[in-house]
């Protein structure tokens, strides 16, 4: 069991992860002129699609930051977290 809530939650983190660089290569793409190629950007619309029911209320909770969106480091922190606590008390 804990072996399955652990692969969950480094699915969950590696979305995560996808989610920050996707955002990053499509949005200097985009910046370059040339844009991104329709296949990245409808990868990042998947993951986009699967993160942000989580990372939206925490988004909303946090404190304008400007551009920079911190909500993504949050959730990791938090998955982390919940990791090593369910080692500990499984093990």
């Amino acid at each position: 069991m804990l072996q399955l809530i652990s692969l969950f939650i480094t699915l969950c983190y590696l979305l995560l992860l996808a989610r920050i660089i996707l955002g990053f290569v499509v949005q200097y793409m985009t910046m370059q002129g040339n844009g991104a190629p329709d296949v990245l950007v409808r990868l990042y619309d998947v993951v986009f699609s699967l993160t942000e029911p989580v990372l939206g209320p925490i988004r909303r909770m946090l404190p304008q930051t400007g551009m920079i969106d911190f909500s993504p480091l949050v959730v990791m922190i938090v998955l982390v977290v919940v990791q090593y606590a369910l080692r500990a008390l499984l093990a």
